[in-house]
């Protein structure tokens, strides 16, 4: 059937051809319109509630925001972890989802949740807000905008481009740093006010009623319908100026003739600066899925345009451009994947000829085209995973074809013909060409499921690898015996020329085949060896491999309650001290408020964009100057963090400590930190304690207050002005699309502590008391914010660890240490960080190793249907894992979770493929009557080159990532150490370290186990025989 199966392609090359150009044509096609990024994006759903509600504290946050909003938000499908930050005047609810789930979906679950929580929100609060959240913490884009120009016209440029820019198809959100709220202030004298006898909330009643557009209906007339409208609306400066806000004899009092109306910014909260210089800066963010590089060129297009329109001598500077370093790394990688190509090729051409080799050059290419059309139909972008899968299959995918072309060379050497050699080598090595490639398929279908931001990241791996693999399948079959068929080598009868390996490998395997007890005991002994001294050692685990990153964020960091001019001091002398250190392009300063889930003591930022990689001292060297440098900035504290590249993000610490009293949660956290102290190996430590402060609290006597006819919310008001301010109305100016807030405020020069306390407040009757008659001011510690995990309050501290230090050991230490000395059982404490993610990750890796196991010897039971053989086959793995082990306790490296984790289940299937071969030879041999051992020599001779090609082809396409290096074809240069070789040294180094052992020892042990497991069946079949002819005599 499958001879007949063969045949029917064969019957028909040129159709075959055909679809050979098809598949090339539409392959480069799809190609070359694949979406090109550098590292995957890693969906990871998020939403950001926000409420406010102005003037209220912390604790009623929690109890009056916070509490219902949980309470509805916690029944959304999907919700993987919900946390919520109640601060003075605010609460914010942030929702992390499971990987995968769509999010337009979510956010509708979400609007639901929020609508059916608002019934339970004061009615006083804000209208909730709700957000999509990207987790990236840098943005693809970032423009300083700078010119001489006054800063409000800098402000107003910025916003208009941030809402061109927000409305191209993949922005996800452009933030203005720099930007600043206009409002029209009306500053009016404290005296005038009681002078005058002016109530600030008639003021307010007053501007409100006379400022709005009243439709007082329509008229029906025998000439038609009249609608008449009364508007009011404010529409000048001028008009507001001119409001009489008071009116006596005659005579009406009006706002310019108490007060100064002016048009201008509240208070900033913060500034920016690059290269020390003040400017407006647009950080722009992209949606996930969206193309990096084309989102790129159309945002900078964009940006350039409008620019060139505006009159103001207004330019931009680009201060980082990821599409840059997208292209950079994707041609880094993509010359590897030719590297890898050339030498497989040059591999082939050396031992099986031109011919061969160009067979073998027909089926790489093929192989890949096909898989990028259907790549391209599961609208998968081409990155830095995809791209190192072509590199890893480059070596796997010509395995078939090498075992193919190798049976049709021997036939050929035996005089068949062209034609039928290929085809009987195709029908001859198809179930165990079929077979190989099933096992390999087995050990990556799992990793399909892998869960999480690990899994979403890493999942283009097993759907590139498995796509690819069953394209080689086709080629291997179907392509390359039927072109082979065609142009492949000619027939060249040789009696004479016989198969053979070399004279050593003969000497080894008869050694192996006469003594396979012996051989056994010793490569077992070395397995075991390897085991021992890797457990022994203690090297310990890591979650990914370090990247060389292009960027860092240095946080400053300032506990106290400081003015927002006090921060920028701060993030000012620590820009200034910091300088322009060596390896550092540009430097991007901004002082801000606290993020809502970030460290309660941050006060700005710093980021820095490092020179190109060859050009500079590696990123830890001049992070650990620049940390060096300011150290010593009076006031603050300062934590470095680079770009973090691969999944997971953030610092590798993050120790959570969750109870109900905050007291004892921030007295655990100290604890904490002195251990962590005391251990050592930690570095830019932050945690999110209440920051410490003073709040004066107006304690008033109710009954003197309404003895003097004051109220509550008068007095309210009253403050407000010598605060922010009151809003008495809106206002929208013609050269803008926002409402402006009308703030109602005392003048500058009168708004402070002492004017507080001589404050008079109006009366029922017009009479203006001295609030000290009726209340007093009092100081009392300031109340934190309170931050939730899951309806349960908690801090947290963040950490990064020393150079060369593995945080996994260094979670260990702690995690023995308040093992040993608990700190407060009411307190609960929770790992995250890497410690995590390393957890998540082993459990699901075991779990995918256990059932590729299971899935491979089901497929090895068909096709041998022998439990024996089966097991002979699986030995594989464990000779190549012990292999692994060795390669690491000889270079003293810590077994890296996912990429050493994930090598190691590649390496399972790979290994098998030989065994499948040989066996597969040595049944055939053992079919024409040879006795065991005969047949196990003669598979290990005929197999023998094979066996070392396929393996050669792997190992030697994977050495360049091996040893970090990068040949660049065009510019012929060779790159020791680029970033996009430092994702996969750990992943090439275990599958070509444990293919080169596992290898060397399947040609020795799989003969040995042959030989042994047929000299047990006669044993045990000896005795079993002699027991039962001794039974039979006894009986008889």
């Amino acid at each position: 059937m499958m001879v007949k199966f063969i045949d029917a392609f064969f019957s028909r090359p040129y159709a075959i051809i055909l679809g050979l150009i098809i598949i090339f044509v539409f392959g480069s096609s799809s190609f070359i319109q694949m979406p090109k990024e550098a590292t995957p994006d890693v969906d990871i759903p998020m939403a950001y509630i926000s409420v406010g509600y102005e003037g209220i504290s912390p604790n009623d946050a929690e109890k009056l925001l916070a509490k219902p909003l949980e309470k509805h938000l916690r029944t959304v499908a999907g919700l993987d972890k919900m946390t919520s930050a109640s601060t003075e005047g605010y609460s914010s609810v942030t929702l992390e989802f499971d990987a995968g789930e769509n999010i337009d979906l979510i956010l509708d679950d979400v609007r639901e949740s929020v609508d059916e929580a608002k019934p339970d929100l004061p009615e006083e609060s804000d209208e909730p807000k709700i957000y999509e959240i990207n987790i990236s913490m840098f943005p693809i884009l970032t423009v300083a905008l700078y010119g001489p120009v006054p800063e409000r016209s800098l402000v107003m440029l910025a916003r208009e481009l941030k809402e061109k820019l927000e409305s191209l198809p993949g922005v996800l959100e452009v933030e203005i740093g720099g930007d600043r709220e206009e409002v029209v202030e009306i500053l009016i004298d404290a005296g005038s006010v009681e002078a005058y006898g002016l109530s600030p909330d008639s003021i307010i009643g007053l501007v409100s009623s006379n400022s709005q557009l009243v439709t007082a209906g329509a008229m029906e007339q025998s000439g038609g319908k009249l609608v008449l409208k009364v508007p009011a609306v404010i529409e000048t400066l001028n008009e507001l100026m001119n409001m009489p806000i008071k009116a006596a004899d005659d005579t009406s009092l009006k706002f310019q003739d108490i007060a100064t109306v002016r048009r201008t910014f509240r208070e900033a909260d913060g500034w920016s600066r690059v290269n020390g210089e003040p400017s407006v800066v647009l950080e722009i963010k992209k949606r996930i899925g969206s193309n990096l590089i084309e989102l790129v060129e159309s945002a900078r297009t964009e940006i350039d345009s409008y620019l060139d329109k505006q009159e103001q001598n207004v330019k931009a500077s680009y201060l980082y451009d990821e599409s840059n370093t997208v292209k950079d790394i994707l041609s880094e990688l993509g010359n590897n994947v030719i590297a890898a190509i050339v030498i497989v090729m040059v591999i082939i051409l050396a031992t099986l000829g031109f011919r061969n080799a160009l067979l073998v050059g027909i089926a790489i290419p093929g192989s890949f085209l096909l898989g990028f059309i259907v790549l391209s139909f599961l609208n998968i972008t081409l990155n830095i995973i995809v791209l190192f899968s072509l590199i890893l299959v480059a070596g796997l995918l010509v395995d078939a074809v090498i075992v193919t072309t190798e049976y049709a060379d021997r036939r050929l050497v035996q005089g068949v013909s062209r034609k039928n050699a290929y085809r009987d080598g195709a029908a001859r090595m198809f179930w165990p060409i079929t077979s190989s490639t099933a096992t390999t398929l087995m050990v990556f279908l799992p990793l399909l499921f892998w869960p999480g931001i690990v899994g979403q990241f890493m999942k283009y791996l097993p759907i590139t690898m498995i796509i690819v693999l069953i394209s080689s399948l086709l080629m291997a079959l179907i392509f390359v015996p039927v072109i082979g068929g065609l142009v492949g080598k000619k027939p060249s009868k040789n009696s004479s020329r016989k198969v053979s390996a070399p004279r050593f490998y003969r000497w080894i395997l008869k050694f192996s085949i006469k003594r396979p007890v012996i051989t056994m005991l010793i490569i077992f002994g070395i397995i075991g060896f390897a085991f021992y001294s890797y457990i022994k050692e203690g090297l310990g685990v890591s979650f990914f491999p370090d990247i060389e990153p292009e960027r860092a964020n240095i946080q400053v960091l300032a506990r106290g309650d400081l003015s927002a001019t006090e921060k920028d001091k701060i993030v000012n002398a620590t820009e200034i001290k910091l300088g322009q250190p060596d390896g550092v392009d540009i430097i991007y300063a901004r002082s801000k408020n606290a993020e809502p889930n970030g460290p309660r003591d941050s006060i700005g930022v710093i980021r820095t964009v490092f020179s190109d990689w060859q050009l500079r001292d590696p990123a830890k060297t001049i992070m650990d100057k620049m940390r060096e440098t300011i150290s010593q900035i009076p006031g603050a504290n300062i934590n470095i963090q680079a770009q973090q590249e691969g999944p997971g993000g953030g610092q590798p610490v993050r120790i959570e400590l969750l109870g109900s009293n905050l007291d004892e949660i921030a007295n655990a956290l100290e604890e904490v930190l002195l251990r962590m102290e005391q251990i050592g190996g930690f570095v830019d430590v932050s945690d999110s304690r209440p920051l410490p402060g003073t709040e004066w609290m107006l304690i008033t006597n109710r009954d003197a207050a309404n003895q003097h006819g004051v109220s509550i919310s008068v007095i309210g008001t009253m403050i407000k002005m010598l605060t922010r301010g009151v809003r008495i109305s809106d206002y929208r100016p013609d050269d803008s699309d926002d409402e402006l807030d009308i703030l109602l405020r005392f003048k500058k020069s009168q708004r402070n502590l002492d004017r507080l306390e001589e404050l008079k407040i109006p009366s029922f009757s017009g009479e203006y008391i001295p609030m000290s008659v009726f209340a007093k001011l009092e100081p009392k510690p300031k109340g934190g914010d309170i931050e939730r995990k899951n309806g349960i309050r908690f801090m947290y501290i963040n950490a990064d660890v020393e150079e060369g230090a593995l945080s996994s050991k260094l979670i260990e230490t702690l995690k023995s240490e308040l093992l040993k000395n608990p700190i407060n059982k009411n307190v609960q404490i929770e790992f995250g960080g890497e410690d995590k993610d390393i957890a998540e990750t082993q459990t699901f890796l075991s779990k995918s190793f256990g059932l590729s196991i299971l899935l491979m010897i089901m497929i090895l039971m068909i096709q041998f249907n022998s439990f024996w053989q089966t097991f002979i086959t699986m030995s594989a793995i464990v000779l190549s894992i012990g292999g692994v082990l060795l390669g690491l306790w000889l270079t003293g490296r810590p077994f890296g979770i996912v990429m050493s984790g994930l090598g190691v289940i590649a390496l399972a299937g790979i290994v098998v493929n030989n065994n499948i071969v040989l066996l597969d030879t040595y049944n055939e041999i053992r079919n024409r009557g040879y006795d065991a051992p005969h047949a196990a020599f003669r598979a290990g001779l005929l197999r023998f080159r094979p066996v070392v090609l396929t393996a050669i082809t792997t190992i030697l396409g994977l050495l360049p990532m091996v040893f970090a290096l990068t040949i660049k074809f065009l510019d012929r240069e060779i790159l020791i150490g680029a970033p996009s070789s430092q994702w996969w040294t750990q992943l090439s180094s275990t599958i070509a370290g444990g293919l080169t052992f596992a290898t060397l020892l399947t040609l020795v042990a799989t003969p040995a186990l042959i030989v042994f497991g047929n000299q047990t069946y006669k044993s045990i079949n000896y005795y079993k025989n002699k027991i039962f002819k001794t039974h039979r005599s006894q009986v008889i």
